[in-house]
C-alpha cells in the first residue's frame, strides 16, 4: 500500500499535458524542465506526507512559474521551501508573492508539519501556464482568462481533480482559493459532482499584493474556516 506521499510523487513524475492551446499560450512542465524539481519535490512529500491520513483539500488556480512551476510544490518558492521546509534547491532561487502569504498563514496554523499535517494543496490545472505579451515576453496565465483556452484544458482540469481525489482526499468540503477559481470549479462540480460543499477564500496573491496591511483578518478567516476537529 502506498503512503500519500509516494501517491502524489507518482503522480507527479507522470504530470504531462499534450493537448491543444490557444496561440500565444504554453504549459510550463517543471518536474520535465528540471531533473532537481522532482528531487526537492520528492524531499519535501516524503517529509511531510509519508503516511495513509486522510487529508482535506485547498485548491489553487494554476501554478505560478516563480512558486510550484519552479520547485514542483504548490505555493512554494524556493525561499519558503529552504526557511520554512528545509530544503535546498540549488539549481534556481525564486521569490513568489502567494508565498509569502501562504506560509505566514501556515505558521499561525501551527507550523507547516502540523498544517500538512491535514491538508494538501494543488490545482485543478495543476502545471504552470504563460502568456506571451504583445512586446514578446512570457507572464503567468490563468486556466479562466481565455474561454478558449478553459475550454482546451476543461477535460484535462477533471481528470487531475479526480487523481486528487484518489490520494485520499475528504471530500466533504473542499477550500477554493478566488473567486473567479470558484466559479469555474463550481461548474465544474456541478457536472461531475466532485465535493459535497465548496468553501471559497480570498487568493493569497490578492491578499498579500492588495490586502497585505489586512493579512491577519484574512489569515484569521482561513483558519475559522478550517474549523476544529484537527491535530
Amino acid at each position: 500500500m502506498q503512503t500519500f506521499a509516494e501517491k502524489v510523487i507518482a503522480f507527479n513524475q507522470q504530470l504531462s499535458y499534450s493537448g491543444e492551446l490557444p496561440d500565444g499560450y504554453q504549459v510550463i512542465n517543471p518536474f520535465l524542465d528540471n531533473p532537481e524539481t522532482i528531487k526537492v519535490m520528492g524531499a519535501f512529500y516524503h517529509k511531510f506526507y509519508n503516511d495513509f491520513r486522510k487529508r482535506r483539500f485547498l485548491i489553487g488556480i494554476n501554478p505560478g512559474r516563480n512558486g510550484a512551476g519552479v520547485t514542483g510544490i504548490p505555493f512554494t518558492d524556493t525561499k519558503r521551501l529552504e526557511s520554512v521546509c528545509g530544503i535546498t534547491m540549488q539549481s534556481a532561487h525564486t521569490h513568489e508573492v502567494s508565498s509569502l502569504y501562504v506560509y505566514d498563514m501556515i505558521e499561525a496554523y501551527g507550523g507547516a508539519t502540523r498544517f500538512y499535517r491535514n491538508f494538501y494543496i494543488n490545482s485543478p490545472f495543476p502545471l504552470a501556464i504563460t502568456r506571451r505579451t504583445t512586446g514578446g515576453t512570457w507572464r503567468n496565465a490563468n486556466y479562466y482568462d481565455d474561454m478558449e483556452l478553459f475550454i482546451k484544458v476543461k477535460d484535462f482540469m477533471i481528470a487531475s481533480l479526480k487523481k486528487h481525489i484518489d490520494l485520499g482526499l475528504d471530500t466533504s468540503e473542499v477550500f477554493v482559493l478566488g473567486k473567479k477559481n470558484a466559479h469555474f470549479l463550481a461548474k465544474l462540480n456541478s457536472e461531475q459532482k466532485l465535493f459535497d460543499r465548496i468553501t471559497v477564500l480570498e487568493h493569497p496573491r490578492y491578499i498579500q499584493q492588495y490586502r497585505s496591511k489586512e493579512k491577519k483578518f484574512y489569515i484569521d478567516k482561513y483558519l475559522q474556516a478550517f474549523g476544529t476537529g484537527l491535530h
